[in-house]
């Protein structure tokens, strides 16, 4: 794609072929990107072009295929490392998605570093993949799991968290950067300086937010960051684990197999470096190589504009939603990314999201695999638009004007 001069939306639309689409006789307004974001020609492009003419597993083999397939994985581990400010690929750990990639800190750096009797900080707005872990971690390891409560309008609790460090034992803060349902964006340089002043290590869960913003590990100066490409216009099936080499080097392999040894006999076996004793058995190789397009697209387009342009889909969409009556929004943190939660009064969000997508508008509904933020705020479920960069104000409208045809419909 060639760089535009300025943040075009109807050109960038154009690099999306699904969203020429007609849903029910209507045009196509995609609001769930949240969930999975749509993916550009060039991504599509680049996996079908590697099926068709150099597909080979990667590291092990000499042949050409092999080599040229090995060489195009490995620069989507550059690419990734680039993104983020990484000191290098080495620093990169392939994961199918960000909940492999918590599992994975979970069972890795909870059982293989952490001592029995530490504490993990969570939030009260964590996404359940960052939730079970932990619990399981609990059960299985005597670590204790403690939860920094949200504040009314959607915010991280500071002085609670704070608060929470009192007695020395906390371990490991792993905590979400942007909330999938309240899109509020935790203050992460303040939530690692406090933890580190306290002894633990942090880790986000970056699968919202580095979506739409810049996320730079040196500067935040955390330990380790999780997101999943899907999410930011890449494949499915392939995520990051980001996470300081030094650290990287003292935690266990995850799982055992094949090309994360260095040596394997019936007695026992050594680890390769890393990041690749973290990454047993055949990678998804096309899926990295889509990742790696995916990085480049959204690199060229700029995440200064990206993040600008969401901004102002983030107030349009507030502004119009908030004249609606029996219209709730759930959330009303400063700092937020283009992530809105809302209810209707009289009707449950299935319902609303069911009547909406007979206007052609696609809305996620349900309780966002987050259900004891759900119940923080006293629901079950909610409906949930959310933005990407090809997002438009008058998408914004359509869902404004289509949530008053369905309130009409509940009165």
């Amino acid at each position: 794609m060639t760089k535009p001069a300025t943040f075009d939306v109807e050109r960038i639309r154009q690099d999306f072929p699904i969203l020429t689409q007609k849903i029910r006789g209507k045009d196509l307004v995609f609001l769930d990107s949240a969930a999975s974001a749509q993916k550009p020609r060039v991504v599509i492009d680049a996996m079908v072009r590697a099926m068709e003419t150099q597909y080979a597993n990667i590291h092990r083999g000499l042949h050409w295929m092999s080599e040229r397939t090995t060489e195009a994985y490995e620069e989507a581990r550059d690419a990734a490392a680039a993104l983020m400010n990484a000191s290098g690929r080495s620093e990169i750990v392939f994961t199918h998605n960000s909940t492999e990639a918590i599992n994975l800190m979970a069972h890795s750096y909870g059982r293989g570093v952490m001592k029995r009797g530490q504490a993990v900080v969570i939030s009260g707005m964590e996404h359940h993949s960052n939730i079970v872990p932990w619990q399981l971690l609990r059960d299985s390891h005597g670590i204790e799991l403690r939860v920094a409560p949200v504040t009314d309008a959607g915010e991280l609790d500071m002085e609670a968290y704070e608060a929470l460090f009192a007695d020395g034992k906390v371990g490991l803060v792993a905590i979400t950067h942007m909330s999938n349902v309240l899109g509020s964006v935790v203050p992460a340089e303040r939530v690692v300086k406090i933890a580190h002043a306290n002894g633990a290590k942090v880790m986000f869960d970056g699968s919202q937010a580095i979506v739409h913003r810049k996320v730079d590990v040196r500067a935040l100066d955390c330990d380790f960051y999780a997101w999943t490409g899907h999410k930011l216009y890449g494949p499915t099936g392939i995520g990051v684990l980001w996470g300081r080499r030094e650290l990287l080097e003292r935690m266990p392999p995850f799982m055992g197999g094949g090309d994360m040894i260095s040596s394997v006999t019936y007695e026992q076996s050594t680890w390769a470096t890393v990041p690749h004793k973290f990454e047993a058995g055949t990678p998804a190789i096309l899926e990295g190589i889509g990742l790696k397009a995916a990085i480049d697209y959204v690199q060229a387009i700029g995440f200064d504009a990206m993040a600008a342009h969401e901004a102002a889909l983030t107030e349009h969409a507030l502004a119009r939603l908030g004249q609606i009556d029996g219209v709730h929004i759930v959330g009303r943190a400063q700092d937020r990314g283009g992530v809105i939660s809302f209810t209707l009064d009289k009707a449950h969000s299935h319902d609303v999201a069911t009547l909406l997508d007979r206007q052609g508008i696609a809305v996620r509904a349900g309780h966002h695999c987050a259900e004891p933020l759900m119940r923080r705020f006293n629901l079950d479920s909610t409906a949930r638009a959310s933005f990407g960069i090809y997002t438009t104000h008058a998408e914004i409208d359509a869902l404004a004007d289509g949530l008053i045809r369905v309130r009409e419909f509940f009165t």
